[in-house]
């Protein structure tokens, strides 16, 4: 096979989480009295893990913030999300199919949400028996765009690099991806922009186009 090992994202690549969180936001801003976000504007914040998520909708609105502040807002929005986690959040078009195609492969997940998080959603969506190992953002050291999850991924599976692909919606993805010197798959069904995209080493409008691109012969 030309890859042994795929790396996904989970929000914007695996699942659509992005009305989820948006409520849990606004749930936490509104108990404060801090004007609330659309969903449009927070798929745009998305992707840097909650403490960064809570950070620019804070900025976003001009609110000088104490750590105090930032780590209740923090508290409050994981305890929310936590309960409320898949309310609307569903699965992309082809996803269960194809991580069904996929079975001969290692799987894994490396989120920048918090492992706990990154599990119950995956719970949630039926979809965690589909991966071998899942990461969240508190899994190791550092958190994606460094290298350093991909990297103990791959050690994990004792995998050579060349033989490893990590699929995401995110310039964050690619980024980690390049820096840890393995192929990158960008979806342009997430939420990013095409243009943040365009140094990946494939792009794909389809989560089911992954096949073609890992060469697995379906017959």
């Amino acid at each position: 096979m030309r890859y042994e090992l795929i790396i996904f994202d989970l929000d914007g690549t695996i699942a659509d989480t992005c009305q989820d969180i948006t409520e849990a936001l606004n749930h936490c801003l509104k108990l404060r009295n801090i004007s609330i976000f659309s969903t449009q504007e927070v798929k745009k914040m998305v992707g840097e893990g909650v403490r960064r998520l809570i950070e620019k909708a804070l900025q976003s609105k001009k609110v000088s913030f104490s750590e105090d502040l930032l780590n209740e807002l923090i508290k409050c929005f994981i305890s929310y999300y936590g309960e409320h986690i898949a309310d609307f959040t569903k699965t992309y078009p082809e996803v269960e199919d194809t991580l069904e195609k996929l079975k001969p492969f290692k799987k894994a997940i490396i989120s920048n949400k918090t492992e706990y998080l990154t599990i119950k959603t995956l719970e949630q969506l039926n979809l965690k028996h589909y991966f071998d190992f899942i990461a969240g953002s508190d899994s190791f050291p550092e958190k994606k765009p460094s290298p350093l999850p991909i990297l103990k991924v791959i050690e994990k599976f004792s995998v050579p690099k060349d033989k490893t692909l990590i699929v995401g919606d995110s310039n964050i993805d690619i980024e980690a991806g390049k820096s840890a010197g393995v192929q990158t798959v960008a979806v342009t069904y997430g939420y990013r922009e095409k243009e943040l995209l365009k140094d990946a080493d494939f792009m794909i409008d389809n989560f089911g186009e992954l096949i073609k691109i890992v060469g697995i012969d379906l017959v």
